[in-house]
C-alpha cells in the first residue's frame, strides 16, 4: 500500500491536486486507488459551489499515472524513471451521477491496462463508491508525447 506522500513523488501532480490518498493494490495490469479528499470545500477542481461528476476523470488519469510509474520502477534500470505521459483521449464514458462533492465515504479508484505498445497505453477505468459505480469508461496515454511533437515537426 502507497501513501499520497508516495503517490505525489510518483506523478507530477502535487499539493491539493496530487488528488489520490493512496494505493491499496496493484499488480502490472491494473491498479486500485482510494480518494477522500472529494468533499473539501477548497477542492482544485471545484467549480461554482461543486465538484462535477467528470471530474472523476482527473482520478482515474492520476491512477493511471502512478500505475505507469509502479510498473516502469518494477521493470526499469534504476536509473531510468516513468516516461512522460499525457491523456490523449477518452471514449466510452459513462456517468453514473451529477457530482462528486455529495458523495459519502472514500472514492475507490480503478484502472487495467487493456493494451499497450512501447508508446500508446489502453486503460479501462471506474470512479465508484460504495452505493456503485460513478463514472467509468476507457482512455488512451500517449508516453514521451514531447518526443512524438518533435519528430511530427521534424525537429528529432
Amino acid at each position: 500500500m502507497l501513501s499520497h506522500a508516495d503517490i505525489a513523488g510518483r506523478i507530477p501532480h502535487q499539493g491539493a491536486m496530487c488528488l489520490l490518498e493512496r494505493v491499496v493494490a496493484w499488480t502490472p495490469e491494473d491498479i486500485h486507488c482510494e480518494a477522500t479528499g472529494h468533499r473539501a470545500p477548497d477542492h482544485p477542481l471545484r467549480a461554482h459551489g461543486r465538484l462535477g461528476i467528470a471530474c472523476g476523470i482527473e482520478y482515474a488519469a492520476q491512477a493511471m499515472a502512478v500505475h505507469g510509474s509502479l510498473v516502469a520502477e518494477a521493470h526499469a534500470a534504476p536509473s531510468t524513471g516513468p516516461r512522460a505521459g499525457y491523456l490523449a483521449s477518452v471514449r466510452g464514458v459513462q456517468l453514473h451521477a451529477r457530482r462528486l462533492d455529495d458523495v459519502a465515504g472514500a472514492l475507490q479508484v480503478r484502472a487495467t491496462r487493456l493494451l499497450g505498445d512501447g508508446n500508446h497505453i489502453v486503460y479501462s477505468f471506474e470512479v465508484a463508491s460504495a452505493s456503485g459505480s460513478l463514472v467509468s469508461g476507457r482512455a488512451t496515454v500517449v508516453l514521451d508525447a514531447a518526443l512524438a511533437a518533435s519528430i511530427r515537426k521534424g525537429i528529432a
